[in-house]
């Protein structure tokens, strides 16, 4: 292995075993070994096809602490967006106005606008279907439950909310 794919090993290896650490919240020994060893095949079957440029890229603290950050703000998104939906389902006369929108971004990175539009699809009502590079901008195309505007600005605002901020201090 060269070192440029030893060090996306590890950086993926570690990031995986920080997540499956953060999702049981157990500290026995199995659990451990457990996540050591899901970590390392994970890592080692796909840390080449993840890591494309700067393996240590998220372990810089400003993104760290940006990733962190985000976790609250996609958490009041998503339940901001459940609330929605759980409203029109509950209410006998289902006020939807489903349509395709296309939205402006600036993000740049592969990972940010996989990060967003992931982060758009995981939130109800909402769902990324397709990324464009148009004049030198990235669109993606939204299937949105309500289209409460078409002017393409507007519509990102309320679909993207506070998203995009929250991606872009990760994904310059």
């Amino acid at each position: 292995m060269s070192g440029q794919r030893t060090l996306g090993f590890v950086s993926t290896f570690i990031l995986c075993f920080i997540t499956w650490i953060a999702f049981t919240l157990a500290f026995t020994v199995q659990e451990i070994l457990g996540g050591l060893i899901v970590s390392f095949l994970v890592s080692l079957i796909s840390s080449r096809f993840l890591i494309h440029e700067d393996p240590l890229y998220l372990f810089n603290p400003s993104r760290l602490l940006g990733a962190l950050a985000y976790i609250p703000l996609f958490i009041r998104e998503l339940v901001k967006a459940n609330i929605d939906v759980a409203k029109r389902s509950l209410n006998p006369k289902l006020p939807i106005n489903p349509g395709i929108v296309k939205v402006p971004t600036e993000l740049k990175s592969e990972y940010g606008l996989a990060m967003l539009c992931n982060s758009i699809t995981l939130t109800p009502g909402t769902i990324s279907m397709d990324i464009v590079e148009e004049g030198g901008k990235n669109q993606i195309y939204i299937h949105w439950i309500d289209v409460q505007s078409k002017n393409p600005k507007e519509a990102g605002d309320m679909i993207k909310g506070s998203l995009e901020s929250g991606v872009r201090r990760i994904w310059k």
